[in-house]
């Protein structure tokens, strides 16, 4: 399906959901990046030279990049969400209505109760 590069805070049980769901996923941590306070610039620059678009909870901080450089493979934010396996089927879905993600910013928000 999706090709995606998922930051250092994305919760790692979502990416192993996605990945169930045919998601090709490289984390920050298995690019060799982690712990290095790597700036979300060069997170979006290494995600657009891999040709994968971000995910991230970091949702204020990309939301600029995108405004800054609407030109990426995508960008998925999402809000915090603890219902994990929730979290994973809203991201599955919004990418497989969105269809090709180049270039579109996606907004994933917690249901509210």
């Amino acid at each position: 399906m999706a090709r995606l590069y998922a930051d250092e805070q994305f919760p790692r049980i979502v990416v192993k959901l996605l990945r169930a769901l045919d998601h090709d996923i490289l984390t920050v941590q298995e690019a060799g990046k982690a712990n290095q306070r790597i700036p979300d610039e060069d997170v979006l620059a290494f995600a657009i030279a891999d040709n994968r678009a971000v995910l991230t909870i970091n949702r204020s901080d990309f939301i600029r990049l995108h405004n800054l450089q609407p030109i990426h493979a995508g960008i998925i934010v999402c809000t915090e969400d603890l219902n994990r396996q929730r979290l994973a089927n809203q991201i599955h879905e919004a990418i497989t209505n969105a269809g090709d993600l180049t270039n579109t910013l996606i907004r994933i928000n917690r249901p509210s109760k």
